[in-house]
């Protein structure tokens, strides 16, 4: 079977897909991953081969419309949600023309997107295969799906649709205790996550446990440019001062600015799921692959959401006990010294987290996942 997965245009959502269209090839599938041409050395950096669909940047489709107008985020919540779904509908529509070029030379039998990925959705109906929804982490707000329908209805109405298509299937990577109350339409399929990133050579002192808590900072795969690095040196100075040994996760170039900022502290592009195995807490700012792995190595979260979208989700974790949110407004150094100190000195959030973390290591795992997407085409 021919398989065609479609990222979106962050690491995050690429490292998401890895695992399953990894286990489709090797379960002897042919497999092909589309995504936007700078996140293509992710891709074959997890071993899959890339077609590039656009050369569009994520920010560019955020921030700019079709038209290449400069766009305002808006101060309300939820209209942001409305915002940024806008902006996936973009990168939709970009991607479109390689896509149904791709599809003359290669016609996939399946098409698997992110939940973001509008472009999987159309491309399928157009093709007549089935779509299967591939979620990203603990999911995404139902505005987003709004502002993209709202974007692409131009597309929409071309193709003979009234609003976005219902996936055949959803697979759901996100542990089931920690799912939206009010899950969008369509059949589900658990699967167990399962962390991807790129990888480095690993340090002995990533595989030991300090006689100190350690702490690990981070900001995600996509910090970058000065205003990256002086929230994440911030950020790091606040929790620097808590009795712990501290450890900050970042894309190498913004690393190294980081060490120079504040001098002996580790730094460095560390595959998450190694070093948290050895952490006591991590400090980020809610991105959901980065939250899920955690919960994966059973370790409590201090989160900082920066966009509005994450919060909901961020406030799940929270509910558990496996995490303090400190939202917008509430991110002062003081306040994120005095919760990380609470969450080192509680033994409730670790084992709260350890819960969670059994509940994933409990779903299926992707390669039981491959054989439902082939009776898909039964």
């Amino acid at each position: 079977m021919k398989i065609l997965f479609i990222t979106g245009g962050s690491p995050a959502t690429v490292f998401a897909l890895a695992p399953l269209a990894s286990a489709a090839r090797l379960a002897g599938h042919d497999v092909l991953v589309a995504s936007p041409e700078d996140m293509a050395p992710y891709v074959t950096g997890t071993g899959l081969p890339v077609l590039p669909v656009t050369d569009g940047t994520m920010r560019r489709f955020m921030f700019e419309d079709r038209a290449g107008r400069q766009l305002s985020i808006p101060a309300d919540p939820q209209e942001r949600i409305h915002f940024n779904g806008e902006g996936f509908g973009r990168l939709a529509a970009a991607s479109l023309p390689r896509l149904r070029a791709l599809a003359a030379d290669w016609t996939p039998d399946l098409v698997v997107g992110g939940s973001l990925c509008y472009a999987a959705a159309l491309l399928a109906h157009e093709l007549r295969v089935p779509w299967v929804r591939h979620t990203w982490d603990l999911g995404e707000p139902p505005g987003m799906d709004a502002g993209a329908a709202a974007e692409l209805s131009a597309e929409l109405g071309r193709a003979g649709l009234d609003g976005l298509p219902v996936p055949e299937l959803w697979v759901d990577i996100c542990p089931p205790g920690l799912r939206a109350a009010d899950p969008a339409p369509g059949p589900r399929q658990s699967m167990r996550f399962v962390p991807a990133n790129l990888r480095r050579p690993l340090e002995p002192w990533m595989l030991r446990r300090p006689d100190r808590p350690r702490v690990c900072v981070t900001a995600g795969s996509r910090v970058s440019g000065p205003d990256g690095v002086a929230e994440l040196v911030e950020l790091a100075r606040t929790v620097e001062g808590l009795d712990g040994e501290l450890v900050v996760a970042a894309p190498q170039d913004v690393a190294d600015a980081l060490t120079a900022a504040v001098p002996g502290v580790r730094a460095g592009w560390f595959a998450l799921d190694t070093l948290l195995a050895t952490c006591d807490l991590i400090v980020h700012h809610g991105g959901g692959q980065t939250a899920m792995t955690a919960l994966h190595a059973g370790v409590p979260q201090l989160l900082v959401p920066t966009i509005p979208k994450m919060l909901e989700p961020c406030r799940r974790i929270e509910a558990r006990g496996a995490a303090v949110v400190l939202a917008d407004g509430e991110q002062s150094a003081a306040r994120i010294a005095r919760a990380a100190a609470t969450l080192l000195a509680a033994p409730a959030p670790r084992e709260r987290a350890a819960e969670i973390g059994a509940e994933i290591a409990a779903q299926p795992a992707p390669a039981r996942v491959v054989s439902v997407l082939e009776s898909l085409r039964a």
